[in-house]
């Protein structure tokens, strides 16, 4: 947990420059669309080569050359969808994008379809979304319902409150409101092991940011990659605390007992982690901290 705590610092300092960098332009400026402003790296491009031999769903999908995707929309440098131009960007879009190339789909053959946590499930089990790419925390009770490949990542479970705030950990929580969001596994995680704080839920953590700088609730809490994105956006207001208290390693969903499908996404996260791909995105979203790209998790599918 010290390694991603040292991340996460790195991560919420270099946010802290790039908005403050930004500040004073107009319109034109330049900024990026991960939601943290100044100029962000180039993401890379992925070779467009469908793999040979392909049966059921990656079949379907190459042979269609249109995929859709579920994703976040509000999650700086993950999943995060620019207001000005409805575009995507974020580590998790670099990964579904990836997966994507190796269908043979290009990004015009993409369909982002922003998902809440709470109807990922349900999303996939419906066709809805033909696989989900947004902080998905792998776990056994979710694995009942989806399959996965990964993990890809993964992150850990922190908190985000008001710069005056005492709330240094999660052991301050007792008589605060926390706030996340409906079927995550950060509320989940509060719900069983920090019974003395009272919980709010929404849809999506922007509307929990809201809710914590309007004084609705005491802090925030979900994966530390996406809270320094947010302390980032507010770095006058807001401030992430403490240690890590969870491990949340993050997979890609498909639909329940689709293993064709989870193994060739688990195949081709492991060539663009060879091919040097994983790196590359990483650099260009999460790894603006100037911090290098970890090492990929080991990635199986179940």
């Amino acid at each position: 947990m010290k390694a991603r705590r040292t991340i996460r610092i790195c991560l919420a300092i270099a946010a802290f420059a790039l908005v403050a960098s930004a500040c004073g332009k107009d319109d034109d400026g330049g900024d990026d669309a991960s939601g943290s402003g100044g100029s962000a790296a180039a993401a890379p491009t992925y070779d467009i080569k469908a793999v040979s031999g392909l049966t059921g769903t990656p079949k379907a999908l190459a042979d269609a050359k249109k995929v859709t995707i579920g994703v976040k929309g509000d999650q700086p440098n993950l999943g995060f969808k620019d207001p000005k131009n409805n575009e995507f960007s974020g580590f998790d879009i670099e990964i579904a994008k990836m997966i994507a190339a190796d269908l043979g789909i290009d990004t015009s053959g993409i369909t982002f379809k922003e998902i809440p946590s709470k109807n990922r499930e349900t999303a996939l089990a419906n066709g809805e979304v033909d696989y989900y790419v947004g902080t998905y925390t792998i776990n056994d009770e979710r694995k009942e319902q989806v399959s996965f490949a990964g993990p890809y990542f993964v992150a850990g479970q922190d908190l985000l409150v008001k710069k005056d705030s005492d709330i240094e950990g999660p052991d301050d929580l007792a008589g605060t409101t926390v706030c996340s969001a409906t079927g995550s596994t950060p509320i989940q995680n509060i719900k069983d092991n920090y019974p003395d704080a009272k919980t709010t839920e929404f849809d999506v953590y922007s509307k929990c940011v809201q809710a914590l700088l309007d004084g609705q609730v005491d802090a925030v809490t979900t994966d530390d990659a996406i809270l320094v994105g947010y302390a980032a956006q507010y770095p006058d207001d807001l401030k992430v605390v403490g240690e890590t208290f969870s491990d949340e390693p993050y997979g890609v969903g498909v639909k329940h007992d689709d293993m064709t499908l989870a193994d060739f996404i688990a195949a081709a996260l492991k060539r663009h982690n060879e091919n040097g791909d994983y790196t590359a995105a990483y650099d260009a979203t999460l790894g603006k901290s100037g911090e290098s790209a970890p090492e990929m998790p080991e990635v199986t599918t179940g």
